[in-house]
């Protein structure tokens, strides 16, 4: 009987603290930090694995190419960036916030290459379900 109370007491404390460690992990997820993050190492190291859970149901992606802007909506752009996983750009990257209140964000992510530099402005919300990416813009200065 005694070994069974052990049991059951290892037990109910493994359970316990597995269950905080998840409730951490989701509230750890529903952070800008993370949803940033995970942005970036997408677009930097090609980690797309947590992507689509950071961008908006609603999500739009737009890129100024020569004169011509073209827009992308999550699915077409979440399958490019799953084409480029694991790809390892060669550039340094850099972040900062623009502005940012409690329900919305504006940050800007510079990609410097040699010879050209990529602006992302990450336009971000927070929602019931975290803060989401909903719109990202992007430009090339030389």
């Amino acid at each position: 009987m005694k070994t069974l109370r052990t049991f059951a007491t290892a037990l109910l404390v493994t359970l316990s603290i597995g269950a905080f460690a998840a409730t951490e992990t989701r509230a750890e997820n529903l952070a800008m930090d993370y949803t940033v993050k995970t942005f970036v190492d997408a677009i930097s190291f090609g980690k797309v694995k947590n992507l689509g859970a950071v961008l908006d149901n609603d999500f739009k992606y737009t890129i100024t190419r020569n004169n011509e802007i073209c827009n992308y909506g999550k699915r077409e752009w979440l399958d490019f960036m799953k084409s480029c996983e694991n790809v390892e750009q060669n550039c340094s990257t850099e972040y900062k916030i623009i502005e940012q209140n409690q329900s919305q964000s504006i940050i800007k992510v510079s990609m410097k290459y040699q010879g050209f530099t990529k602006v992302n402005l990450v336009n971000m919300a927070n929602t019931s379900a975290g803060w989401k990416i909903t719109n990202i813009s992007t430009s090339i200065t030389q």
